[in-house]
């Protein structure tokens, strides 16, 4: 199934899109959901869309999936460079070791639900 076919992959995209709408549009601030939601909901997002770009690529493997190692490689690849190295450079960017936790959450999210083979690999012993 192509990931933009994929229901459990609109749900963060949706759930990303209304945030920043509340946030930036209607000026609603809610401390917690602001600080937490869009990085519980960046690694869904960002590796549904790289894994559909991938299988555009490869257009003679559509079923094509990440493996365990990519998915986390993808999560330090994030921590790194939003916890690691932008706060650094700007005062935009805060450490916050929660982060890691939701990019991980969103992680096993992206792997049960939107990357095929996690489901797969869920059911079967």
């Amino acid at each position: 199934m192509s990931v933009l076919q994929n229901p459990y992959f609109w749900v963060p995209c949706i759930i990303f899109w209304v945030n920043q709408y509340l946030e930036r549009i209607q000026k609603l601030f809610l401390p917690f959901v602001h600080s937490y939601l869009d990085d519980l909901m960046a690694i869904p997002v960002v590796l549904g869309i790289t894994l559909q770009a991938f299988r555009w690529m490869n257009g003679e493997n559509t079923q094509m999936v990440f493996s365990k190692k990519q998915v986390i490689i993808g999560v330090v690849y994030f921590g790194f460079l939003f916890e690691g190295l932008l706060p650094f450079w700007s005062s935009t960017y805060v450490r916050d070791p929660f982060d890691l936790l939701c990019y991980a959450v969103g992680a096993v999210y992206f792997w049960v639900f939107i990357n095929n083979k996690g489901i797969k690999k869920l059911i079967e012993p």
